[in-house]
């Protein structure tokens, strides 16, 4: 057992049964032992390899789309432009990047990146120079907002529901007759579902539903844009727990710490929050359309024609429904008078009281 797992099991025994998403939290941001506080999780060196480490036209298409709603929006100067969950600040480098082709919107930008991982923040630093750190997304100024959230809300930790024969149950995290760790049930009197046959499991994210209303109160209030990209899709169900490491899926209580832990985003109730704190939303899009709509495919070739010899294949990786084209989705936010963000459609029951 890791050294975590060891923290993990002796706080069951002295406790009882752990809910999952503190077993996630505690796996993921342990200040000794969690995973992302003592390692580099991206790329082929590390467990798992994101869009923005694929290629460049990903943040460059970002980028763009953010620049659009910038411009439709009258050029707010200044404005914060900010991500969630920023890995190793390759998606914002290569947003503003693309941003400096739009006269003064580079100028009026004022960076603020939302990251816990103290090494995370040293990698971050060293790639975007003077930039602003933030805990939490209730730090980000009072002021018009474009911001973009790639494969964050996945690593949020989440709980997990069981329905029974006699109702819903919460799956946690025990110890078996050895003293490792083994999945539980326990009674859930918080679960506030509704009916399912016997056997459904439902996934709730305590955590990504205050942030969403955060992101959304802002914009509603002082403009701007939010784009979210993560696997999953909408209203869903069933059990997408899941651990990866070294660029392999392996039993997420294998090897606490040690691996990374994730689950499939429902951009449902994201959507929700959103709108009740006042912004629009869009349709939840497959990452692939949406890209294609944007361009995506002519400036790949045009990167190949320059000499990128992987340019198409990262199209095809990024796009291909086979590949992340379908898996990975995108959800928008903006501001309620303000057009509808570039590549993207309104929820049709928002579109009348725009």
């Amino acid at each position: 057992m890791t050294p975590l797992g060891r923290l993990i099991a002796a706080q069951i025994r002295l406790s009882g049964p752990m809910a999952l998403d503190e077993y996630m939290r505690l796996c993921l941001l342990h200040p000794q032992h969690g995973y992302y506080a003592t390692r580099d999780p991206f790329g082929a060196g590390g467990d798992f390899t994101t869009a923005p480490e694929i290629s460049q036209i990903f943040g460059e298409m970002i980028g763009l789309a953010l620049a659009q709603a910038w411009l439709d929006q009258g050029r707010p100067v200044p404005f914060t432009l900010a991500e969630i969950g920023p890995g190793r600040g390759t998606l914002m480098a290569d947003i503003l990047r693309a941003i400096r082709i739009v006269p003064g919107m580079a100028e009026a930008a004022r960076v603020a990146l939302v990251e816990v991982s103290p090494h995370l923040r040293r990698v971050q630093r060293d790639r975007l120079g003077d930039i602003a750190h933030l805990d939490d997304v209730s730090q980000l100024p009072q002021a018009p907002l474009f911001l973009v959230a790639n494969e964050f809300f996945d690593a949020l930790p989440i709980r997990q529901f069981q329905r029974g024969a006699q109702g819903w149950a919460e799956r946690v995290v025990a110890l078996d007759a050895q003293g490792g760790l083994e999945m539980g049930l326990v009674p859930a009197a918080d679960a506030a579902l509704p009916a399912a046959p016997q056997g459904v499991i439902r996934e709730t994210c305590p955590e990504a539903l205050p942030i969403v209303a955060q992101v959304a109160g802002r914009i509603a209030a002082h403009g701007g844009c939010a784009i979210l990209v993560d696997y999953g899709g909408w209203d869903g169900q069933g059990d997408t727990f899941q651990a990866l490491r070294r660029h392999r899926p392996e039993d997420p209580l294998a090897n606490p710490g040690e691996a990374d832990l994730t689950a499939h985003v429902d951009f449902a109730p994201l959507a929700a929050a959103a709108r009740g704190a006042g912004a629009r939303v869009s349709r939840m899009a497959t990452q692939g359309d949406w890209l294609k709509r944007l361009g995506i495919e002519a400036r790949a070739q045009r990167l190949a024609r320059l000499g990128d010899a992987g340019a198409m294949a990262a199209l095809h990786r990024l796009t291909a429904p086979d590949e992340m084209g379908h898996l990975f989705k995108v959800l928008a936010l903006w501001a309620r008078h303000a057009p509808v963000p570039a590549g993207f459609e309104p929820l049709d029951d928002d579109a009348d009281d725009a």
